[in-house]
């Protein structure tokens, strides 16, 4: 309540000082060519209460109301009313003046008095002048309360993409750790040596998900690192029926990818590659050129569109990830073919450290 009464106080005070500057432009205008001393300041002090009406007029109630919601007829016919019923009120101010404070004597009142056109334009350019001022600050205003409302929904937006994200990647975790697990029980079931081969391995991946996926960014090395981690996990569950083909190109540790971006690609070949004469074909091609990085995943495939379209959520959630982390910046081609399944990435304008 104190900074309510101190604004209200504030702006009283304002309007005061303005409305005395006001008057002593009056005094000194209507003075002009007058060895009376107060017969300036009388008229000032008669036309003030019209000038004060006038101009609160326009700026509480015409600009608002009409001029500001683009009500532009109405504002500029209620506008004419006003200035009409004005001049008659300036008109009969004058005579007012010219009847009680010097009757019947016209060459007793200050000559600006007496020019009539002067009076109006006088007045008006006061109630336009102080009419401009809250126009320009009602923009302001508006200007003010756009961006806040842009930030705050940018902000949400923001917030949003990353609930989202948050959502896409706790998808993504357990459908890649439900495959190295069914890895690891297909292993222990036939009581393979390589089981702690192979849980190692699996827990050198779960580090990577529980302590690196939340960060924003992880050098794109560390990420081709753990998919030929995942690519050894799948050796040991398909053992003899797999043909597996990992092309590293050469890759800068200075550049950084979202994390958990790759592996999905390489992930889906697997789960949904399909055993074509005793063997399951897998070929992996990883690189950087032109400072792009691209990814080419082929694994075998027998043409069945039906599961394709029931595959899970891998493609999907991934593309919507690229959609969200690189938006036109990547490109992602998903080429079913009859004897193989191809998708290639590109994804530009990467982030470089150092």
């Amino acid at each position: 309540m104190n900074l309510i009464s101190k604004i209200q106080s504030k702006k009283l005070l304002t309007h005061l000082v303005f409305w005395v500057l006001v008057f002593l432009f009056y005094q000194y205008f209507f003075a002009y060519s007058t060895n009376n001393g107060i017969d300036g300041p009388w008229f000032a002090m008669m036309l003030l209460p019209l000038s004060m009406l006038v101009t609160y007029f326009f700026i509480y109630y015409l600009i608002p109301e009409y001029l500001l919601q683009k009500r532009y007829f109405k504002f500029g016919l209620y506008s004419l009313y006003t200035f009409l019923i004005s001049v008659d009120f300036i008109g009969l101010t004058v005579a007012f003046y010219y009847l009680l404070w010097v009757p019947l004597n016209p060459d007793g009142m200050p000559f600006m008095s007496r020019q009539f056109v002067y009076v109006i334009i006088l007045m008006y350019l006061v109630v336009m002048s102080v009419s401009f001022v809250k126009i320009l600050s009602e923009n302001f205003t508006k200007e003010a309360k756009n961006r806040e409302l842009k930030n705050k929904i940018l902000e949400a937006d923001l917030q949003l993409k990353k609930q989202e994200l948050d959502y896409l990647k706790k998808q993504i975790h357990p459908h890649f750790l439900f495959n190295s697990l069914n890895t690891i029980y297909g292993l222990a079931l036939i009581k393979d040596e390589a089981t702690p081969d192979v849980i190692i391995k699996l827990s050198n991946l779960l580090d990577y998900i529980l302590y690196q996926v939340g960060k924003p960014l992880v050098s794109l090395q560390n990420e081709v690192n753990h998919i030929e981690e995942y690519i050894a996990l799948e050796g040991f569950r398909f053992k003899d029926t797999l043909d597996v083909e990992l092309n590293r190109g050469e890759i800068s540790e200075n550049v950084q990818i979202a994390p958990m971006l790759l592996i999905p690609f390489v992930e889906n070949a697997f789960k949904h590659g399909k055993i074509v004469g005793n063997r399951l074909k897998v070929k992996i091609d990883i690189g950087m050129q032109k400072g792009s990085l691209f990814l080419k995943v082929e694994n075998s495939w027998n043409g069945d569109k039906e599961a394709l379209q029931s595959s899970g959520i891998g493609l999907t959630n991934i593309r919507k990830r690229l959609d969200l982390l690189y938006p036109d910046t990547y490109e992602l081609e998903v080429v079913p073919g009859l004897e193989n399944f191809k998708i290639e990435l590109i994804v530009n304008n990467l982030v470089v450290h150092g």
